[in-house]
């Protein structure tokens, strides 16, 4: 029997047993989810592979009935709807468990950032319960769509420096244009009937949602960067690039007379160069930003330091050091007070 022959019966076999027993698939696809946040190694080549994925399942979507309809007529296959929906569900899964720990480490839980990890959360556990991803979640085109938007441009961001080598800010527009462009779809959806009303809001919709992503942006976690180390201190070895007694408190005399070292050693994929600052916040207001920068490789992170002795006359008060990137998004925040 030809290869073909044999490929197609084999296909049609297993579209009957989907069909017959579709808890089966989904029994699978639960346990799927589950192994790749366990089990995945978060390389590049599986990043390369999953983004290609997500870009793929684009297509998938839009040319849904399309591609049914061409397998049908010129291969005989009749794809069976389950299948179809659970191929899409495991792409969400997949990319979803495989990005999350890069989130769940690089967010700072005090501030904004939290509550994007927390959304992307709630996203793979949609993804992970049937009921919530069929019954709630998919019967929404327009909404259903959008979530697939958000997945790829977590992944994207995942991704991007890790396989080329893109900055944060660069890394942060290219994947909010490709989400922007490919969520077209979903915004066509809000409007039942073409008209020039709807064709005057596409543009604005998607001006609104680019702009909003962008200024969003520091509530986003650099997914590929952390910080290993932290240390506020008043001595340093350079020697050994190793930092002195980490503060707490420190009293305005000693600020003055000895200044103060802000530590940090950040994680970051090899081959990244990237530009950071630290952000010297007295009491609530910025008064120094020292650029920084970094190289990735380093397992325990790029080591890295800034020194400030031009403090305010009047120093004490509730001090940090914010860790950014150029795209303004936190890496990190260091906190140290100033008694008299």
């Amino acid at each position: 029997m030809p290869l073909k022959s044999w490929f197609t019966a084999g296909f049609k076999w297993g579209s009957r047993l989907i069909s017959r027993y579709p808890g089966s698939i989904a029994l699978f696809g639960f346990c799927s989810g589950i192994a790749s946040f366990v089990l995945v190694e978060r390389q590049a080549g599986l990043a390369k592979f999953i983004a290609a994925l997500m870009l793929f399942s684009w297509l998938w979507l839009m040319l849904e009935n399309s591609l049914r309809r061409t397998l049908e007529r010129r291969l005989g296959w009749k794809v069976p709807p389950p299948l179809l929906r659970y191929v899409t569900q495991m792409v969400h899964q997949e990319s979803l468990f495989f990005i999350i720990p890069f989130f769940f480490v690089t967010t700072t839980w005090n501030s904004g950032q939290s509550v994007f990890t927390v959304i992307l959360g709630l996203a793979a556990l949609i993804s992970l319960v049937d009921p919530l991803y069929y019954k709630w979640l998919a019967p929404r085109r327009w909404f259903y769509l959008a979530f697939h938007a958000l997945t790829l441009f977590a992944v994207l961001l995942t991704a991007l420096p890790i396989i080329f080598h893109l900055s944060t800010p660069q890394s942060y527009l290219w994947a909010l244009g490709i989400a922007v462009l490919l969520a077209l779809p979903s915004l066509r959806g809000l409007f039942p009937e073409w008209n020039w009303k709807s064709l005057l809001a596409i543009p604005l919709l998607t001006l609104v949602v680019a702009m909003g992503g962008w200024l969003g942006r520091t509530w986003v976690p650099p997914a590929t960067l952390w910080m290993t180390d932290v240390a506020v201190t008043q001595s340093l070895d350079n020697a050994s690039r190793k930092p002195g007694n980490r503060l707490k408190r420190v009293s305005q005399a000693e600020l003055h007379a000895e200044g103060l070292f802000a530590f940090t050693a950040i994680n970051a994929p090899r081959g990244l160069k990237e530009r950071i600052y630290h952000e010297w916040v007295h009491n609530g207001r910025r008064v120094d930003r020292i650029p920084l920068d970094i190289n990735g490789g380093r397992k325990a992170g790029y080591r890295a330091w800034t020194h400030k002795r031009n403090f305010p006359a009047d120093a004490a008060g509730k001090w940090r050091v914010q860790v950014m990137t150029e795209a303004g998004q936190m890496i990190g925040m260091l906190r140290f007070e100033v008694t008299q």
